[in-house]
């Protein structure tokens, strides 16, 4: 009865995060292909999402699919990607994650979490936000996640895969998908820390 009350409680919060959140495009979302997708999120490591959305478009005006990006001119890539931060390091990591993609995975995306860890650019947090827009279950850990949910009581951790193993006992497996998407939103409609804060602080009274 008490774990139920408590999944209760963390759905109503879920709820609350977005109701206060405003429909901002992430960087992962609304791609053609699951290969811009795993871009897209690779290029969105510490950068604005509205700044990777744009160069984004541009990249992929050029470079549609991983056979194309494969035999990309570095400096060309550069030149493209260079609002990004760090994109010097990226442009050589999306190059490379093209050409494994097309020779150890026959131009497929791999769907599962040790291959996408094979991948040139790709961490933990990359696979998972990848893996939940693909349908599977999975969360991703990243700054809003992790003050969030520390926030929110959720977790004591500061290490990104143990705040994602709290996180994954305390939300049923179904509801994993939302928890990064929600949490991403809130923290980019709240840009203030003490306006976030006391938000927070209602939620946890709800």
């Amino acid at each position: 009865m008490e774990s139920k009350k408590n999944i209760k409680k963390l759905l109503r919060q879920l709820k609350l995060l977005k109701k206060y959140s405003s429909e901002i495009p992430l960087a992962a979302e609304n791609w053609k292909t699951p290969w811009q997708t795993l871009i897209s999120i690779i290029l969105s490591a510490r950068t604005r999402d509205e700044t990777t959305i744009k160069v984004c478009r541009k990249l992929f005006a050029k470079y549609p699919n991983a056979k194309t990006l494969e035999n990309a001119d570095v400096k060309n890539v550069e030149q493209i990607i260079k609002p990004i931060n760090y994109y010097k390091t990226k442009s050589r990591n999306i190059i490379s994650c093209s050409k494994q993609i097309i020779e150890d995975y026959k131009e497929k995306v791999p769907r599962k979490e040790e291959e996408l860890l094979t991948l040139s650019g790709v961490g933990r947090k990359t696979t998972n936000v990848f893996l939940s827009e693909m349908g599977k279950d999975a969360i991703g850990v990243d700054t809003h996640v992790s003050h969030i949910s520390q926030g929110l009581r959720w977790t004591k951790n500061k290490n990104p895969h143990k705040i994602e193993e709290d996180l994954k006992k305390l939300f049923p497996k179904k509801h994993w998908r939302k928890v990064n998407s929600t949490l991403v939103r809130f923290g980019k409609s709240h840009t203030s820390p003490k306006e976030k804060d006391k938000l927070l602080r209602e939620i946890l009274r709800a």
